[in-house]
């Protein structure tokens, strides 16, 4: 089974090592027939700190690293 890759704007790099990513989507109202923008926050692996607040980042599944991280940066 394939690994989800998702693309997001980091929002938070105060943790060590850990960034936290918000991933936005469009969905149409399945009544109004409008597009909603849906996001939804990922906390992300940055092993190398790199990373800082409006960085746009593509995440990836991973083994769980911790209690809410189940996602690495790879670019």
């Amino acid at each position: 089974m394939p690994k989800r890759i998702l693309t997001g704007k980091v929002t938070s790099s105060k943790a060590d090592k850990t960034i936290t990513v918000v991933v936005e989507r469009k969905i149409m109202h399945p009544m109004y027939k409008k597009f909603v923008t849906k996001s939804k926050k990922f906390a992300a692996h940055d092993s190398e700190n790199k990373f800082k607040v409006g960085d746009v980042v593509n995440i990836q599944e991973c083994v769980p690293i911790s209690k809410n991280k189940r996602f690495e940066v790879i670019y």
